[in-house]
C-alpha cells in the first residue's frame, strides 16, 4: 500500500497528566502522543466526543492540569516511513543544523521554505520532523514562529518546565533577536525605530494580511543599516516585540520591501532580483541573545547566513 502500513493504537488509554506535562494545550499533547495520526483526524475525535478528560467533552483548546484523566481512543494510523514524510533535504538539515542543545532545549538553524508545523495544507513541518528523527523524545515544542520563507535561529524546548521559562523570558522582552535582511533599494537612513501598530487577518483580495492600523497592536523594530548596495540595502532587524509579519510589514512601511517577499513586497522588483539569482525572501534569524533560564550563563547564538545568499551579496556592487 505505497508504503503505509495500517495499524491501530491501543484499545482505549487513560492517560493521567503530570507536572511535566501540564499547561498544554489538548491538541499539543494529542498530536505528540499520536505521532502519525493526521491533525484533521486528531480535531474529529476530539470534535466527536471520543478524546474525554475527567469523562467529559472539552475543546482543542484546553489546557491540561496535573492530574487531568485523559481518554485516548483507539485510532487507526496510516504508519509511514521517515524518508517518504520528512523530505530528505529537511531530514539532513534538521540533522546538521544544531546550533545548541542541552537538556531542556535545542536551537535549530531552520531552512527557509518549511513551515515551522504542519496544517493549512502542509502535512508536516519543522516540529514534526523533529519528532520523527527523534522518536525517543517524549517532549518536543516550539518555544516560537519564524515564517516558512525565513530562516535561522529557531528554539524548541525538550521539557515543559523548559518551555515555560522561556516563553517567559519572551513575554518579559529577555531575548533578544537579530535578523538580517535585504531591502529593495537604497535606504538613506542608518538607523531608525519603526512604532507602528501592526493589524492582522485583513482580508486583501482574498489573502490574509498584516496592516498598519491603529486598530492593531503595538509593535517595534530597530532598523540598522550594514552595507549599502546600488540598488539595495542589507540591514540588522531587531524587534522587540514579537508580532506576526512585523519586519516584513514594518520594512515595507518605510518604502523599502524585504527582497523576494511575494505579499508585502513588489511583484516587478522582485521579478527583477529574481532573475539574479534571488529565489526566497532574503530574511534570516541570525542570531539569539539572552540568559540561560536555569544556570544563568550568558548565550550568544549565531546562525550562518545560508550560502545561497551569502554567494549572492558578493556579487552586488557596494556603494
Amino acid at each position: 500500500m505505497n508504503n503505509e502500513e495500517k495499524s491501530l493504537t491501543p484499545h482505549v488509554q487513560l492517560v493521567e497528566i503530570t507536572e511535566e506535562q501540564c499547561d498544554q494545550r489538548l491538541d499539543n499533547f494529542l498530536i505528540s502522543r499520536l505521532k502519525g495520526v493526521p491533525k484533521s483526524r486528531i480535531y474529529r475525535i476530539v470534535r466527536k466526543g471520543e478524546v474525554r478528560v475527567n469523562k467529559g467533552r472539552v475543546d482543542v483548546k484546553y489546557r491540561l492540569a496535573a492530574g487531568d484523566i485523559v481518554r485516548i481512543p483507539p485510532v487507526r494510523v496510516a504508519e509511514r516511513s521517515e524518508e517518504s514524510y520528512v523530505p530528505q533535504g529537511l531530514q539532513a538539515a534538521l540533522q546538521q543544523g544544531i546550533l545548541f542543545e542541552d537538556d531542556g532545549f535545542l536551537i535549530v538553524n531552520k531552512p527557509a521554505g518549511y513551515a515551522v508545523h504542519g496544517g493549512s495544507g502542509v502535512s508536516s513541518g519543522i516540529i514534526e520532523g523533529l519528532r520523527l528523527l527523534r522518536p525517543e523524545a517524549h517532549f518536543l515544542e516550539l518555544v516560537h514562529r519564524l515564517d516558512k520563507d525565513t530562516s535561522g535561529c529557531l528554539i524548541i524546548a525538550k521539557k515543559r518546565s523548559a518551555l515555560k521559562l522561556l516563553h517567559a523570558l519572551f513575554r518579559d522582552n529577555h531575548i533578544h533577536k537579530t535578523y538580517l535582511a535585504l531591502l529593495a533599494g537604497q535606504w538613506a537612513r542608518k538607523k531608525l525605530i519603526v512604532t507602528a501598530p501592526l493589524l492582522k487577518n485583513v482580508s486583501k483580495g482574498g489573502e490574509r494580511m498584516v496592516v498598519i492600523s491603529q486598530a492593531g497592536k503595538e509593535a517595534e523594530t530597530l532598523f540598522r543599516r550594514v552595507k549599502l548596495f546600488s540598488d539595495s540595502t542589507l540591514v540588522e532587524a531587531s524587534p522587540k516585540t514579537g508580532r506576526t509579519h512585523q519586519i516584513r510589514v514594518h520594512a515595507a512601511s518605510l518604502g523599502h520591501p524585504i527582497v523576494g517577499d511575494e505579499r508585502y513586497g513588489r511583484d516587478d522588483i522582485n521579478h527583477g532580483f529574481k532573475k539574479r539569482g534571488y529565489k526566497r525572501m532574503f530574511l534570516h534569524a541570525e542570531k539569539l541573545k539572552f540568559q540561560h533560564p536555569v544556570t544563568g550563563v550568558a548565550l550568544t547564538i549565531l546562525a550562518p547566513l545560508p550560502k545561497p545568499l551569502g554567494d549572492l551579496l558578493k556579487h552586488e556592487e557596494q556603494v
